[in-house]
């Protein structure tokens, strides 16, 4: 946000006014409704500054303690929510209760929005939100309603637009003012309970706030509705039908090349701090890179893989990455651990292991892996959302080092070397502690040892064994223990993959049982839901929901060959197609039309910190349309992809993950059946020929010669028609380009071929 200090020269000009001006002033208000922000800004600054200067605030006349020692979020599941049940606001929880009564009373609501891993969230609810005083204040004069973006991500996406359309800038806690109609009218982040840091006071702020509803609310309620008309104009996506895009040969290469101007040539990344592991970044380098054979994009993608392995944002004791970091080197993480992060980057390494056989690819996919089965698995198999970065009132302090605690655990010898190898001082690195990180490469480690790479890492694992069982003993951040179908289907794809790329049985029973979970738990009524917790499914599922949940489907398949993911996913597309697709404008909206209690229903077309939900929509429907043959599922993806290749044409990093979908369109994917006796050393030999080489766009089917319902099989899986096992061996029959090779027998023949495949097709190219 733009934080604009109160001009000490003038009394008479409080913040709102000041900041109205710096807002017109900069530029910084684009939207077409930000002139309406603007006005509102004025409004407030005119209904709380008439008096000249802040003025002081009056507590309200009946300042009370709660009735109950719990409010009404002691009902829900959300451990977000959950943290706030005992606060004297009187919460209410998104629903028809809190919006008819704001509705009746006609009283503005207060929305406060974000999520259990959220420092700033912490520090707002310790400071404001177990005030009594600011409690009163919010009761008296505001329905409060508290949500979890993760729950409620549609919510977040609407507000947080409205907030970034008045202030230039957005974040969490999200807090923004409502009217009885749901249209917001003020808003920000996080406020302190007295004005500092350039930020208006919280307790001031809702007297000035529910002051400006009283005496001007027919403004209010104009330049609110104005807002909301603004917002609808600018999530319309252009009416072009992806039929009529022109799609280009070269449009996956020249996004990839672009992000030559935003890589940080030392330290790898894009941009400068704060960095973002850029997941859909490296997969788009990547599979330019295998088309292309340009090195240079190579080079981004592993650069800014090593750079993050050897940094502060990735965990070297207990494996696993931090959200991002603050700094430009990677090293100071803000220290809460995403699912999805984890889900995307394990991904990432397990990609760059296929393409370079760099053994630390495969290290760094494993522990990731690894850490995910250890502690962010539920007992029913699902995986869960994320941990906090703060334990026992402190950011980081569950992972951060003294040398003299090092030294404790490992002895004065092992605890030295361990110090040097990780850059760990008497001084320290972060808050007079250390963040353990790589300050040299692993080459350069052995050698001042004069040891080799593989018998140092053996060594300095040993240690972080050592190193890990001693800080389970600590204070553990919180968790967030809800399990989200979207992020599910993002782990159960890593874990799919890692079973195919590395072989690990416990990676193929992690993402069986998770699927299975999933199936079992997550569909009530034959509709997916959003989350689980405490063996109660709830919220209808999202277009997220949806498109993860059958991608990782085709993943499931991929990995163990039974047909019913293939009918899951299937399922899942058709009920997608029904109560997500746009008939009119196609594309998939985020939401079905279902949902009565959102002002705007948005088209996601571009990345967040997750894929959007129409990109992995569209690769879903592009792999199961090269196993089955039905092109209504291809329409659909190129339709999509068209809606929104304009803009990524001029902005590749508003939507890699569809660029990466684009070049599975148009790329070079193969389209590989085999047919062989599941189980046999001749079937496992081929498969493992298969997965090893690096291949974004191929697909896999697998047929038993023996099979009880073979002709079924064949019909629901085309790429299955008239293949038969040669010489009672396994047979791989690959074909790309709308043309087969003949079937091959030899397991190592096929490797060899699908190695060259991508040298092959840049000759074509």
């Amino acid at each position: 946000m733009i934080s604009v200090q109160a001009d000490q020269s003038n009394p008479g000009i409080c913040e709102y006014g000041l900041r109205a001006m710096k807002l017109r002033e900069a530029g910084a208000l684009k939207m077409k409704n930000r002139v309406t922000a603007i006005s509102l800004l004025c409004l407030l600054w005119g209904a709380s500054c008439s008096s000249g200067g802040g003025g002081q605030v009056n507590e309200p006349e009946n300042v009370a303690e709660p009735e109950n020692a719990m409010n009404r979020l002691a009902n829900e599941t959300s451990p977000y929510l959950l943290q706030h049940a005992k606060n004297p606001v009187n919460w209410y929880p998104w629903g028809e209760e809190a919006l008819k009564r704001a509705r009746d009373e006609d009283k503005p609501i207060f929305l406060s929005i974000g999520y259990s891993a959220c420092h700033w969230c912490h520090v707002m609810e310790h400071e404001s939100f177990e005030n009594a005083a600011i409690a009163a204040v919010l009761n008296k004069h505001f329905i409060a309603i508290k949500v979890d973006r993760e729950e409620r991500p549609d919510l977040d996406s609407v507000y947080m637009r409205a907030v970034q359309s008045m202030t230039g800038s957005g974040g969490w806690p999200l807090s923004v003012f409502l009217t009885p109609d749901l249209e917001p009218f003020y808003g920000g982040t996080y406020f302190p309970p007295e004005s500092r840091y350039g930020r208006p006071g919280f307790k001031d702020l809702l007297t000035r706030v529910s002051q400006a509803w009283n005496e001007q609310r027919d403004a209010i309620r104009k330049d609110a509705a104005n807002i909301v008309a603004a917002l609808a104009r600018d999530s319309r996506v252009p009416a072009s039908r992806g039929g009529d895009t022109q799609f280009r040969e070269d449009d996956v290469l020249e996004a990839a090349r672009s992000f030559i101007h935003s890589y940080d040539q030392a330290w790898g990344g894009f941009g400068r701090e704060p960095k973002f592991p850029a997941t859909g970044t490296i997969s788009l380098l990547l599979r330019a890179h295998a088309t292309s054979g340009d090195e240079s994009l190579l080079r981004m993608a592993t650069g800014t893989l090593q750079r993050m392995a050897a940094g502060g944002i990735y965990d070297h004791v207990g494996g696993g990455f931090h959200r991002y970091s603050v700094d430009r080197k990677w090293l100071v993480p803000h220290f809460e651990k995403m699912l999805y992060d984890n889900a995307l980057l394990a991904v990432n390494y397990l990609d760059a292991y296929q393409v370079t056989r760099v053994a630390l690819y495969e290290r760094v996919a494993t522990e990731t892996l690894d850490y995910v089965l250890r502690d962010m698995t539920d007992a029913e198999g699902g995986f869960h959302s994320s941990e906090d970065a703060d334990s026992e009132g402190e950011e980081g302090i569950f992972y951060t080092w003294s040398r003299e605690q090092v030294v404790d655990v490992l002895g004065e010898n092992a605890g030295a070397d361990f110090a040097e190898y990780y850059g760990i001082t008497a001084g320290g690195n972060f808050e007079g502690k250390n963040i353990l990180y790589l300050p040299r490469s692993a080459d350069e480690q052995a050698a001042r040892r004069k040891s080799d790479e593989s018998t140092l890492y053996r060594k300095m694992a040993a240690s972080r064994k050592r190193l890990r069982i001693a800080r389970d003993s600590r204070i553990r951040p919180g968790k967030d223990d809800k399990v989200l179908a979207s992020w599910n289907g993002l782990m159960i794809s890593a874990f799919a993959r890692g079973y195919q790329v590395l072989g690990h049985e416990r990676y193929r029973k992690a993402a069986e049982r998770a699927g299975q979970f999933i199936e079992r738990e997550m569909f009530v009524d034959g509709k997916l839901r959003h989350t689980y917790r405490l063996g109660r499914s709830s919220i209808d599922g999202y277009l997220d929901d949806y498109a993860n949940i059958a991608n990782a489907c085709v993943d499931l398949y991929e990995t163990t060959f039974d047909t019913k993911w293939i009918r899951l996913a299937e399922r899942l597309v058709a009920i997608m197609g029904d109560q997500f697709w746009d008939d009119e404008g196609g594309g998939y909206f985020f939401t079905s039309p279902d949902r009565t209690d959102l002002i705007i229903r948005s088209k996601p077309l571009h990345d967040s910190s997750v894929p959007s939900g129409n990109a992995v929509a569209a690769r879903a429907l592009l792999r199961l349309w090269k196993l089955t043959g039905r092109t209504e599922y291809y329409d659909r993806a190129r339709t999509t992809i068209g809606l929104v290749l304009p803009t990524l044409r001029r902005s590749p990093g508003a939507g890699t993950h569809m660029l990466c979908a684009l070049d599975f369109m148009q790329g070079a994917g193969r389209e590989i059946a085999i047919v062989g006796r599941p189980g046999s050393e001749d079937t496992r030999r081929m498969l493992r020929a298969v997965r090893l080489v690096y291949g974004p766009n191929d697909v896999v089917a697998l047929l038993d010669p023996q099979g009880k319902d073979n002709e079924r099989l064949r019909d629901r899986l085309a790429l299955l028609r008239d293949k038969q096992m040669i010489d009672n061996r396994a047979t791989a029959y690959i074909c790309e380009n709308f043309s087969c090779r003949k079937p091959m027998t030899d397991p190592a023949e096929v490797g060899r071929f699908l190695s060259s495949g991508a040298s092959v097709l840049r000759a074509q190219k």
